[in-house]
């Protein structure tokens, strides 16, 4: 979790993470995500804790359970209480990118009339996929700490999905990271981008939930 909250912090421009009794606390400075509170080896007690200290509208939890657990959100909204919604389920995946740096050499093939273009500002690493017309067909980032690099806001546009520009996009994510000096990788998947990061060798290794306020308390 560490590594991944590392990374998330530099893609996002969000604050170091401040460490907390329950885990750490992130400043995000957006208006549907204020701030987060992420709680390892989470219980009752340690979600509540966390809760208390997020009492306004745009502020989450990531919660991450000692023991598997496939779907944790029921468990943790029943620690809540009014107040707090569930997102779509999360899984923390891992990538070793030196064991596979031979296929992640090339970030595979577009289809005819689409371009890749990436940069990198500071410790971000973009990449954009552009249609044959100019638009965007696909992005992503991923940011880099020391030896971790962690991909983030990975999105193909709805006219473009079902090409392989996810595939591509990852895998040039992966060569820059690697080219960068990173040796592995951590993200936060959906259950949608869990499939595609599964076809290309990453290991989900445990579910967590993600929730956030609905309402303030008073």
């Amino acid at each position: 979790m560490a590594d991944w909250v590392s990374g998330w912090v530099v893609s996002r421009g969000a604050s170091e993470p401040e460490a907390a009794a329950w885990g750490w606390t992130v400043d995000v400075g957006q208006e549907a995500q204020v701030a987060r509170h992420v709680v390892v080896d989470a219980d009752e007690a340690r979600v509540r804790a966390a809760a208390e200290r997020a009492r306004g509208v745009g502020w989450w939890l990531k919660v991450f359970l000692p023991q598997a657990c496939d779907a944790p959100e029921p468990l943790v909204l029943g620690w809540l209480g009014p107040g707090w919604a569930a997102d779509m389920p999360g899984y923390l995946m891992a990538l070793d990118l030196k064991a596979d740096a031979g296929e992640q050499a090339t970030p595979g093939s577009l289809p005819p009339g689409y371009t890749l273009r990436g940069w990198t500002r500071g410790d971000v690493v973009r990449v954009l996929v552009a249609a044959p017309d100019g638009s965007l067909a696909a992005r992503g980032q991923a940011g880099l700490a020391g030896e971790v690099a962690v991909p983030d806001q990975i999105a193909t546009m709805a006219a473009h999905q079902r090409l392989g520009l996810g595939s591509v996009v990852m895998r040039s994510l992966q060569q820059q990271a690697l080219a960068a000096g990173a040796s592995r990788a951590v993200l936060g998947a959906s259950t949608q981008g869990r499939a595609l990061y599964e076809s290309l060798g990453w290991q989900a290794h445990t579910a967590f939930a993600s929730l956030y306020r609905t309402a303030g308390e008073g």
